[in-house]
């Protein structure tokens, strides 16, 4: 049967040769700390529900030392290579837009994949979204290679070369979900719902919905990750608050407070694969720049959301 932990030793796997190549990148100064740094991850993935949990924590303090005491490196990617760069600029004129072809397969066979795999014996039924994700990936990179003709081995490598421009952020996003859920387990919902409740008057439906949205955003502007904010908020305002205390209805307090965290998303560095990663493949001067630009458009909707939320769970 096709579980998540199949999807875990795939992930792993690919860490691993990111790890490999690594180590064979001479023009690379910190190659070996890259390598241990990607190694490390790899291992958690293929390992991780085997190693004891001491162990794994142990791991990944290392994998933050490595990140936070900038150990990490970069060597000279194929891409700076006057000739490849120059087939790759013919290549780009050749096939045009079809170019795209590989990037709109993954959501197809995702969204193919999470309609029809549930009724599938074989494939973990509760994880099935995650899996069609990945089996989308695997289609798209298999299509991209015939039609590019090109070698698994050389785009494992230029994946590795991608991952070490981006570096350290890119497993921020899944330690902030990690730190979300030990926020949540740790009670930290019931301390923010008391804290909610001797700031703000408990009569006044339009202040304990700013309340939820704003603290939705301002959460996940702190954690990085609106998943990992919407438990310890859902727990502290909306559930005991805005659900119970208001009688106001949960799918549409749970999808409101969702899009308000995704604002804070767009306004803060914590979300490293939203605001730094593209930055970074961007090689912007300005690391914050994508942030700049998107803040607006982040605050505008947060009060959007507010009104609606507002509206349609005690208005309607």
């Amino acid at each position: 049967m096709i579980t998540l932990n199949t999807v875990y030793i795939i992930a792993g796997l690919l860490f691993i040769g990111f790890a490999c190549f690594n180590l064979r990148d001479r023009s690379n100064p910190k190659r070996f700390v890259n390598a241990l740094f990607w190694g490390i991850y790899g291992v958690i993935f293929l390992f991780g529900t085997e190693i004891p949990h001491f162990v794994t924590g142990c791991m990944a303090i290392l994998l933050a030392v490595i990140a936070g005491t900038g150990q990490l490196g970069k060597g000279k990617s194929d891409a700076e290579q006057p000739e490849v760069a120059a087939k790759r600029q013919a290549s780009a004129k050749r096939f045009g837009n079809r170019l795209f072809i590989p990037a709109l397969i993954i959501p197809l066979v995702t969204l193919i994949g999470t309609l029809t795999l549930k009724y599938a014996p074989w494939v973990e039924g509760k994880n099935v979204t995650l899996i069609s994700l990945v089996l989308g990936t695997i289609v798209a990179f298999v299509v991209a290679l015939l039609m590019l003709r090109d070698s698994p081995l050389k785009a494992i490598k230029a994946g590795g070369q991608i991952m070490d421009t981006v570096g350290w952020a890119a497993i921020l996003p899944q330690m902030l979900a990690a730190l979300g859920g030990l926020f949540a387990l740790a009670g930290v919902g019931g301390v923010v719902a008391s804290l909610v409740k001797d700031v703000i008057p408990m009569g006044s439906p339009l202040a304990i919905v700013i309340a939820y949205t704003f603290g939705m955003a301002l959460f996940t502007m702190i954690m990085g990750n609106g998943f990992a904010a919407f438990p310890v908020m859902t727990a502290g305002i909306g559930l005991p608050l805005i659900v119970h205390q208001l009688g106001g209805n949960p799918a549409i307090m749970g999808a409101i407070g969702m899009l308000s965290g995704f604002c804070g998303t767009l306004m803060t560095p914590m979300a490293a694969n939203f605001n730094i990663v593209p930055a970074a493949l961007l090689e912007l001067q300005d690391k914050h720049g994508v942030i700049k630009a998107q803040a607006l458009t982040g605050i505008l909707l947060l009060l959007v959301n507010t009104a609606f939320l507002y509206l349609f769970v005690f208005r309607f």
